[in-house]
């Protein structure tokens, strides 16, 4: 037994250090990327969306306990926890040493720092506005610089991934909703997804506008040159893995949320306690 006991011990020193590298490895890039920091960002989307479903759903019964709900469901330390979590299983085989130098670079701090203030510019309804105007007339003004966010979408395939989860978190609240009764058992799951895929249009136009508006906001100020070197990042086999693990990181984290948000308006609605 003391020998088994041994071998056991002997594995498990061999097994852990290469665990804890490999997760030292992630949370090294995921700080380069200032998860954190986006977590925050989305936080403060998220509270102005559970506004938006009040005064939508129930517009005499918006305050109380559902502003409590929200607060809850958009966590910060759960939400950045759990793409903590994702990142590292999607990641799982893939060198992430290439990424995070980059990303810890100055140049790679100066884009996610652009990031992170266009997306909370753009929770200004009246930034928003100017932005998008900027950018649908980004093709006269700086033709070079809207070669380059095309390029930078089309090579990311942002359009498509971002409407995949905009419709996933779609369904996931009217399946929330469902859950919750809210329809009182009159909405088949065959009727939810063929609401749910009626939206497909608007949210696809919806979608790519956002997208050069707020891709232009961010990198806008930025050298031209170190944007087409971006590009080039986004178009190597671990530039593309990253894409793919923050998409996924990303869209699980929504569909949670909208499954939560779905079962807590329809217990609202109902008249329950959160």
């Amino acid at each position: 037994m003391r020998s088994i006991q041994l071998v056991l011990v002997a594995v498990a020193a061999l097994i852990w250090p290469a665990m804890s590298r490999a997760d030292q490895a992630i949370d090294a890039l995921v700080d380069a990327l200032r998860i954190g920091e986006v977590v925050q960002v989305m936080r403060a989307e998220g509270l102005e969306y559970g506004s938006d479903i009040a005064a939508e759903m129930f517009p005499d019964r918006a305050g109380g306990a559902w502003p409590i709900l929200v607060d809850r469901i958009y966590a910060a330390d759960t939400l950045e926890q759990a793409v903590r979590t994702q990142l590292a299983i999607e990641l799982d085989n893939v060198d992430v040493a290439p990424l995070t130098a980059f990303f810890a670079s100055p140049e790679g701090q100066e884009i996610t720092e652009l990031e992170i203030v266009a997306r909370r510019a753009l929770l200004q309804p009246e930034v928003e506005q100017a932005a998008a105007e900027a950018a649908r007339k980004l093709n006269e003004t700086d033709p070079e610089l809207d070669s380059l966010l095309h390029d930078f979408i089309a090579v990311n395939d942002l359009v498509e991934a971002n409407v995949v989860g905009a419709l996933n978190a779609s369904y996931a609240f009217y399946t929330g909703l469902a859950e919750g009764d809210a329809f009182e058992g009159t909405l088949t799951q065959e009727q939810i997804l063929t609401d749910v895929w009626s939206q497909e249009d608007d949210i696809r136009s919806e979608t790519t506008e956002w997208l050069l508006t707020y891709l232009a906001l961010a990198y806008g100020p930025m050298d031209r040159s170190g944007l087409a070197e971006y590009v080039e990042l986004s178009e190597t086999p671990e530039g593309q893995a990253l894409n793919r693990a923050l998409f996924s990181a990303y869209d699980k984290m929504y569909v949670s949320i909208s499954r939560q948000l779905g079962m807590g308006a329809a217990q609202f609605l109902a008249g329950q306690d959160l």
